[in-house]
């Protein structure tokens, strides 16, 4: 047609749009003249199929937009519109009349000289609205298209005069990529490895954020939920970026914890309901996020900020979950107390002297390990010990009534803890991984599936709760049994579940390799990484941070048709067995990418904060002679050069601020203003 077409597309800082600015250009030697269809499929409710009939559309000419409101949704009142810089000519709300024999590829309503005006009320939905415009000869037309979201009429034609403007637009489009420049280059590294580069400088924070906690949402999960456990996970790549972030969803998760201490496994905002489940994990991840703020601010002030509770019938003996709207209580605790109750609730043990796991551990596909009650999980018994340490530490430095007692409770139950996992929880050359109602076994080498579970033996180190020993002997066994180098994967377990006696839960509904079952968990791997870093093992650390990193699976065109998914996200989770190994699964919505951020830089790079201070301990690869950070905290510049002459893995031998050495310490503390340049050397 000689038409060139330039499509930019954005979503402003503070107004709910989506502004799309289109440019075209008439390259022919006469006037063109152009009709214009912007097409959605609105649904303004919970499901596609009910909101069908339900939705009105109308158009307000004085505004020049297209409103479409749910008549029959009591939740969700919020209306959407579409408007646009040019005079739009006819719309229809009617999605058959609109698509006709065509569909979706061919609409018939692009062949009407318009559409019929049709407010689609009680037929199949749809919002399209239809432009005309004239191109000169060799020019070219810029064009906004807005579609929008409201809750009241006024804010939508306030948003449609300022975004019908395009100088307004491009404007906010210059705001918007300010804004993401300051959050996304805070802190920048620079190491011998590109592709590690390029995730940590821009695409695993920009993930996190944008997928994980402001939309919820994802092309394999479209679901805008809550969920208890991730969107505080989520939180821990932020907190060199703005720590405020990490405090703001812990106060707000804390108002999802039910008087009883345990939590809403998920939950959705806009309509308050929730749903209570049996799930062990979900309420200590509260206390993890808890500490991990106060370790990093050494602000224990959040501690004594006050939020309510949920109030409903406990679970019946037989009853899984509940989904409902809990009642909120009238009274506030701390979150001291609400972290309290959580760990209280947490402290219910089995046989074996490992914690009940439940419905379902960090693992939900285990979902018939421990519903009757006597499941235990030997990688819940890992994560409480780590909770239990890191809180007792916060708890020595309150000054609360009684809580002597309390700490010395809690370290009495780690250290029987910690018998327990390294005796009933060892399997000779490995860590169990859970035992079952039925007194079957999981992460044993007596089973035909799943002999062995990656996150027993990696949180075995995280936790410090493993024995010296029996550490090392577990990561070997992970590596000679879990790590594919040939499909570039860290699998979470092996063999996979099909066919044998073990009925773990719906973990075996998944084909092999996919999924949790036996393919690479992304999660899980990168704990694998932290494991080896924590060992002090930097070239496989470095490997295999290197080996999963999206990038690095679409170096050629033969990867590419294997891998099959975006390179530049962090996967969910990777294939692992027969024809699909290598090939990437979820992207985009997966808590994967902010553990993969947060290992990359303290684990790797060894950039750590702690209570204001600011240390530097690497774990890389012995051929690493340099790599720089450049981290901005508030109005301070900090420049660090590592530099490792000798070749080491771990240890620093000296640290120069501003060309000074620092002396019977390796740490600096952390300033709000100022140009710090420093040099370690290991």
């Amino acid at each position: 047609l000689g038409i060139n077409q330039e499509l930019e597309v954005f979503v402003p800082c503070l107004d709910t749009a989506k502004i799309s600015i289109l440019r075209l250009t008439n390259n022919n030697p006469e006037r063109r003249k152009l009709k214009l269809v912007y097409y959605i499929k609105p649904v303004l409710g919970e499901d596609e199929i009910k909101s069908d009939g339900c939705i009105k559309v109308n158009y307000d000419d004085n505004s020049n937009m297209v409103i479409g409101e749910n008549l029959y949704e009591a939740t969700f009142k919020n209306k959407v519109f579409l408007t646009s810089s040019e005079k739009i000519k006819s719309f229809t709300g009617d999605k058959k009349l609109f698509l006709g024999k065509g569909g979706i590829s061919n609409p018939d309503g692009l062949k009407k000289v318009r559409l019929n005006n049709s407010s689609g009320f009680g037929a199949t939905n749809c919002i399209a609205i239809q432009i005309d415009i004239e191109l000169d000869s060799m020019s070219s037309k810029e064009i906004v298209l807005n579609l929008g979201v409201c809750e009241n009429i006024i804010d939508g034609k306030n948003m449609a005069y300022k975004y019908n403007k395009i100088q307004n637009c491009k404007q906010e489009l210059e705001a918007v990529k300010r804004k993401w420049k300051d959050t996304l280059e805070r802190l920048q590294v620079y190491t011998p490895v590109e592709s590690m580069n390029i995730m940590l400088n821009g695409w695993a924070l920009y993930q996190t954020i944008s997928s994980r906690l402001y939309g919820r949402t994802g092309f394999y999960q479209s679901g805008g939920a809550y969920g208890f456990r991730d969107q505080l996970q989520d939180t821990l790549a932020l907190k060199y970026i703005d720590p405020q972030i990490l405090k703001n969803q812990i106060l707000k998760h804390s108002k999802q914890q039910f008087l009883e201490g345990d939590v809403e496994h998920w939950w959705h905002e806009e309509t308050g309901k929730g749903i209570r489940t049996r799930m062990s994990d979900d309420l200590l991840w509260m206390v993890y996020l808890t500490a991990e703020y106060i370790e990093f601010t050494g602000d224990y002030s959040i501690l004594e900020e006050k939020t309510s509770y949920l109030v409903s019938k406990e679970l019946e003996e037989n009853e899984e979950d509940r989904y409902d709207k809990f009642e909120r209580t009238k009274e506030a605790g701390s979150i001291y107390e609400h972290c309290i109750k959580a760990i209280d609730r947490t402290l219910n043990f089995g046989e074996n002297g490992l914690p009940k796991i439940g419905s379902g551990d960090w693992n939900d596909g285990f979902s018939n390990v421990g519903p009757k009650g006597r499941g235990e999980s030997v990688w819940l018994g890992f994560f409480l010990y780590n909770v239990l340490d890191r809180f007792t530490k916060i708890m020595e430095n309150l000054n609360k009534e009684n809580i002597e007692n309390k700490i010395e409770k809690y370290k009495t139950i780690m250290q029987q803890l910690k018998k327990s996992l390294n005796t009933n929880g060892w399997d000779g050359r490995w860590f169990k991984r859970a035992f079952m109602d039925d007194g079957n076994t999981l992460g044993s080498m007596e089973n035909d599936e799943c002999r062995i579970d990656s996150i027993a033996q990696s949180w075995s180190i995280i936790s410090n709760a493993g024995d010296n020993d029996k550490k090392y002997i577990s990561m070997e066994s992970l590596e000679n049994h879990l790590i594919d180098r040939e499909n570039g994967i860290i699998k979470l377990l092996d063999p996979p579940f099909e066919k044998g006696k073990l009925n773990p839960g719906y973990i075996k509904s998944y084909l092999t390799g996919v999924r949790e079952n036996g393919g690479q968990y992304t999660h899980a791997a990168v704990w694998v990484i932290i494991a080896e870093s924590m060992l002090g093992f930097g070239d496989k650390a470095t490997e295999l941070y290197r080996m999963i990193n999206p990038i690095e699976h679409a170096r050629t065109k033969e990867s590419c048709k294997k891998y099959k998914v975006e390179p530049y996200v962090i996967p969910a989770d990777i294939y692992g067995a027969g024809n699909l190994a290598g090939r990437g699964g979820w992207t985009w919505y997966t808590g994967s990418a902010s553990w993969y951020y947060k290992t990359g830089i303290e684990n790797v790079l060894g950039l750590k904060i702690n209570n204001g201070v600011l240390r530097v301990e690497p774990c890389i690869p012995s051929s690493w002679k340099e790599y720089n950070i450049k981290y901005k905290w508030k109005n301070a510049f900090y420049n660090i050069v590592v530099r490792n002459p000798s070749g080491k893995n771990t240890g620093v031998e000296k640290i120069f601020v501003n060309g000074n050495e620092l002396e019977n310490s390796k740490e600096i503390k952390i300033e709000d203003n100022g140009i710090f340049n420093v040099e370690v050397l290991m």
